[in-house]
């Protein structure tokens, strides 16, 4: 027989059994559309993941508090807090480093007539919008005076101002942040989220104003550092790394009592998390695969027992042994390329539809379609063999007189 007629032949037998062909199918189905879907989520996860990361800043580093530790066990990080608005200032004396943006955290209650909301009151520099990446949608953000001489202006974030003003233009209104009156002179633009933190949804002060009328505290809570360059972002963690020293008196054989975090290694951190994910989850879903060739391989042995008789006719009239063989292989192909187009197509659908519903972030792309139709292919091929061989081997007297 021909190739044509193989394959005419091969579509004939999952008519005819068309239930028990979809139930075959049924794992190839979902292995596939699994994997898909769950790559074009992977992949969205992770770009997004990475633009909120750029997002943080340009050429960004940040420097935070290091660990103390009690009888050599360690408090964790950020127990030890040595940072202050010195060591920023000395940080701006670097060549390397364009923008420094301390900053101080704390919860805010703001109160404007008889509105009120709450939210995350940051105190900071000048240099904030540069260093973090920030615009501004309306007015403007404060100047190196104003934190100088510790004004009480605020610059809030759109989940503030739709919350708090109500529709109202709030550039130029008095406010009560914690019972203490500021002047609103700019809001954000919006930037969405970053993981569990809203950056829409807080307020911007100067740092002074923050650290002398609000938080009392006398260390800043982590340092923003803007590199001069991408290429100058190891020359300005040097540089950091030996100011920060310097300013703390630490001994040569002292350890840091600071950190300094890059962006390309958070950056790294968060696509080698989400990678891995990715790969646990297409692996779990590779696992139908593996079920479905199964049911290919179970259905086909079914399908030699049935057509005994059949084969045996056709080795009586001339059919080789390698016809017989590539029939069968044939149609397990056929059975399991059926079940990979549908797949792709489920798992193309449910992509759409994650990112459209669930508000997730997906990317669907051409590699993982053509690994899983080539998959798909492949699982044919591997769990044909054996029922296709089987048939192939049997002789035709003991065919034509199986019962």
């Amino acid at each position: 027989m021909s190739f044509i007629e193989c394959v005419r032949i091969s579509f004939r037998s999952i008519r005819a059994n068309g239930l028990r062909s979809v139930l075959t199918m049924l794992g190839i189905i979902i292995g596939v559309a699994a994997v898909i879907a769950m790559v074009a989520i992977g992949e969205g996860t992770s770009t997004s993941v990475t633009s909120q990361i750029n997002g943080l800043g340009s050429n960004l580093l940040i420097v935070s508090p290091g660990q103390a530790t009690q009888g050599r066990v360690s408090l964790g990080a950020g127990s030890l807090n040595t940072l202050t608005m010195a060591d920023a200032e000395t940080m701006m004396q670097k060549e390397s480093i364009s923008g420094v943006a301390p900053s101080v955290n704390a919860r805010g209650q703001i109160v404007w007539g008889s509105n009120n909301y709450s939210s995350t009151l940051e105190g900071t520099s000048a240099d904030f919008p540069q260093v973090r990446n920030v615009e501004i949608g309306q007015g403007r953000f404060f100047s190196n005076f104003e934190v100088k001489m510790q004004y009480n202006v605020a610059v809030v974030g759109t989940e503030v101002v739709s919350n708090l003003f109500k529709g109202a233009n709030p550039v130029g209104q008095t406010v009560q942040i914690n019972r203490i009156p500021f002047t609103i002179i700019g809001v954000l633009q919006s930037q969405g989220s970053t993981g569990m933190t809203n950056n829409d949804d807080r307020i911007i002060i100067p740092i002074t104003t923050a650290m002398n009328r609000l938080t009392g505290d006398k260390n800043v809570g982590s340092i923003y550092v803007s590199a001069a360059s991408s290429d100058l972002m190891e020359k300005a963690q040097q540089d950091i790394q030996q100011a920060l020293r310097a300013n703390h008196k630490l001994r040569p054989q002292a350890a840091d009592d600071f950190r300094i975090t890059s962006q390309s290694d958070i950056l790294s951190t968060a696509q080698s998390v989400s990678s891995s994910m990715t790969a646990l989850l297409s692996g779990i879903a590779a696992i139908s695969l593996i079920v479905g060739g199964i049911g290919v391989m179970n259905i086909m042995l079914v399908s030699v027992t049935e057509r005994t008789r059949e084969i045996g006719i056709r080795k009586a009239i001339g059919a080789k042994r390698g016809d017989i063989l590539r029939q069968f292989l044939i149609e397990a192909v056929t059975l399991s390329l059926i079940g990979g187009v549908i797949g792709i197509a489920l798992g193309v659908g449910a992509a759409l539809l994650v990112s459209k519903l669930g508000q997730m972030a997906t990317s669907i792309s051409l590699s993982p379609i053509m690994y899983a139709f080539l998959t798909s292919t492949l699982v044919g091929v591997i769990f044909g063999v054996y029922p296709a061989r089987k048939a192939a081997q049997l002789k035709p007297i003991d065919a034509l007189r199986y019962e």
